[in-house]
C-alpha cells in the first residue's frame, strides 16, 4: 500500500468539494485526510487529498481528478517530495501532580500551550502527521479531553527548475 499526496487546484465555486469527494467514494478509494484552502487567488482553492492505495489505485485517481471540469490542475507526489504539517489542538486536564510533564513533554515536541484555566490547557502543535501522532501518545497517559486536527497540508520541496 502506497500513500499519496494530491495537491489539487480547483474553482473556487459551491459543490466543487462534494464533486471531489463523490469521485472518491464512487470509485471506494480512501481519503486518509483532505484540506481545502483559497489560494492567493480568492477564484482558487487548493484541496491536499491524502489517500493510499497499490500503484494502480494511485494512477486512477489521479486520472479520474483530471477529468472533472472544476480541476485546473493536479499534482501528485510522495511524502518524501513534499514539504508537510498538520495543527493540532489537543485539550488535556492537568492537575498538580502531571503538570510538568505535559510542560516537558510539550518543550520536546516543540508545541505551546496556548490557554490555560485551574484544570484545562489547550496545546497547539505544528509538524508532520507523524509527530502529531507521537504527541497524542505521548499525552495518551494524561487525561486527553478533545482533540482537533487540521489534516495534512503540503507543498512538493523546492527545485531549482520550479521557475
Amino acid at each position: 500500500m502506497k500513500k499519496r499526496i494530491y495537491s489539487v487546484l480547483v474553482e473556487n465555486r459551491a459543490g466543487v468539494l462534494g464533486k471531489v469527494v463523490g469521485l472518491f467514494a464512487r470509485r471506494c478509494f480512501n481519503i486518509d485526510s483532505l484540506v481545502v484552502g483559497e489560494t492567493d487567488d480568492p477564484n482558487v482553492s487548493c484541496m491536499t487529498i491524502v489517500s493510499s492505495g497499490d500503484e494502480r489505485t494511485i494512477e486512477q485517481i489521479e486520472k479520474q481528478l483530471n477529468k472533472k471540469i472544476d480541476v485546473i490542475k493536479v499534482k501528485t507526489f510522495k511524502e518524501a517530495q513534499s514539504i508537510s504539517r498538520e495543527l493540532m489542538l489537543i485539550k488535556v486536564k492537568y492537575n498538580k501532580n502531571n503538570r510538568r510533564e505535559i510542560m516537558e513533554i510539550c518543550e520536546v515536541m516543540n508545541a505551546q500551550i496556548v490557554d490555560m484555566s485551574k484544570h484545562f490547557m489547550i496545546i497547539q502543535i505544528c509538524d508532520v502527521p507523524d509527530r502529531i501522532k507521537l504527541m497524542i501518545n505521548m499525552l495518551q497517559s494524561i487525561s486527553i479531553v478533545e482533540v482537533a486536527r487540521t489534516g495534512t497540508v503540503a507543498l512538493s520541496k523546492c527545485m531549482e527548475n520550479d521557475e
